[in-house]
């Protein structure tokens, strides 16, 4: 039983520490950079002051391998993939004790994961799901603000990816690995990514984090409603509600938009070769023709605000004050946006509301940039008129100074 002993008192002074925590000092110098010990020092739970000791338990003040591994100081060593869950949830679940370290942290992940997916593969003997560890690392367990943390809103996608991207691994289950591919060219991604948005959705936004759960169909429009109220509350109202609901078939907001690649919505869902209308609605049904005129009053809008926009960045450019018409145009875009969101209750009469107005504003705003224009065409016709008649002028005046020094000339002459 001396060996055991004497590799560990050789592990002690090669580390060269003097401090009490014998899992480390023996793991440096076993692992030479390349292990626990070597990367533990970004782990959160070490920035708290806890150690090796405090999950895999022992005494870590004994330099004696066989009291600080012994089962009778509490010993647990490495737990089996099946325990990992249970193994962090005996600190993550005790209030009492997380309060001492985050008291705003929740302490209902392990009840979460249980009821997860990943949860009750895991309880059924499926070893190959995800656990704590494969999202949040192991013994660099980083906070989640941690732009380094493999769940950090920037990261998260990709820590799913690694296993829902794996066509081998999620064969057995029956499930699409091109989720993250469809997401990244998502305006969700492009909002968190390019725009640095991070409150944008991602996996977890949608699917939970700790109780991963696929919406089901009669919950997919509550969950996009969670970020796009006005949106959802319009949808209910809509006739499209009953039909998509779980009675009707199911569907809610994916069927119009998708799930993962949800692209910049424009009017050519409602109308034209690539419309999603036409699964459901046959050209020229009052629905389908509802759709293309709906298309239409949105374009309409949309092309007389970008005429009133143009026209008065023109006058601008020539120095006109239109400071007020610019203004006003606000009002227009904002009645666009109106009838883009008032176009999800599928009420043709409400969403002519907002396009009414917003047609008003361009009219006006176009009238201003129009009478600015006008006023510096005639701005420029009187300078120009001025500028004519001050030549004249001038050239009046060199032919009379002419015609004065010419009559000096001619007198002087006559005295000589």
């Amino acid at each position: 039983m001396r060996a055991p002993f004497v590799l560990f008192a050789l592990c002690w002074s090669l580390s060269g520490a003097a401090g009490p925590d014998s899992c480390i000092a023996c793991h440096s110098a076993i692992e030479e950079g390349k292990g626990p010990a070597s990367i533990i020092k970004n782990d959160i739970h070490i920035s708290h002051g806890l150690s090796c000791a405090d999950c895999h338990g022992g005494d870590r003040t004994s330099e004696d391998p066989e009291v600080s591994m012994n089962k009778a100081k509490g010993f647990k060593g490495r737990p089996a993939r099946t325990e990992i869950p249970k193994f962090c949830g005996a600190c993550h679940s005790n209030p009492d004790y997380m309060r001492k370290f985050a008291p705003r942290e929740r302490v209902d992940q392990l009840e979460l994961y249980q009821t997860s997916v990943h949860g009750k593969r895991l309880a059924s003997g499926d070893i190959k799901v995800a656990t704590c560890i494969d999202c949040h690392s192991v013994h660099d367990i980083r906070a989640v603000k941690d732009s380094m943390s493999p769940v950090h809103p920037l990261r998260v996608a990709d820590t799913c990816s690694h296993c829902h991207s794996d066509k081998e691994r999620m064969a057995q289950y029956k499930i699409p690995t091109n989720q993250y591919a469809e997401y990244r060219t998502s305006v969700h991604w492009q909002a968190m990514t390019k725009r640095g948005d991070l409150s944008a959705p991602s996996c977890a936004s949608c699917h939970g984090n700790h109780g991963a759960k696929p919406p089901q169909v009669e919950s997919i429009s509550e969950v996009c409603g969670t970020c796009h109220v006005l949106f959802e509350q319009l949808y209910n109202r809509s006739p499209h509600q009953a039909v998509f609901s779980t009675a009707g078939g199911g569907g809610g907001c994916v069927v119009c938009h998708s799930n993962h690649g949800i692209h910049t919505p424009d009017t050519g869902m409602l109308a034209g070769p690539s419309s999603i209308c036409a699964p459901c609605h046959d050209a020229g049904s009052p629905q389908s023709n509802t759709a293309v005129q709906m298309a239409g009053w949105i374009n309409g809008l949309d092309s007389a605000i970008k005429h009133s926009e143009t026209v008065l960045a023109e006058a601008e450019k020539s120095g006109m004050e239109i400071s007020e018409a610019q203004v006003r145009l606000l009002d227009g875009r904002e009645n666009l946006v109106k009838a883009r969101l008032a176009l999800h209750a599928m009420q043709p009469e409400q969403m002519r509301i907002p396009i009414d107005a917003g047609m008003t504003v361009a009219r006006e705003t176009l009238q201003a940039g129009q009478a600015a224009l006008r006023e510096r065409d005639f701005r420029r016709y009187g300078l120009g008129v001025s500028v004519i008649l001050i030549a004249i002028a001038i050239l009046a005046i060199r032919g009379l100074i002419r015609r004065i020094e010419s009559n000096s000339d001619t007198a002087q002459d006559s005295a000589d």
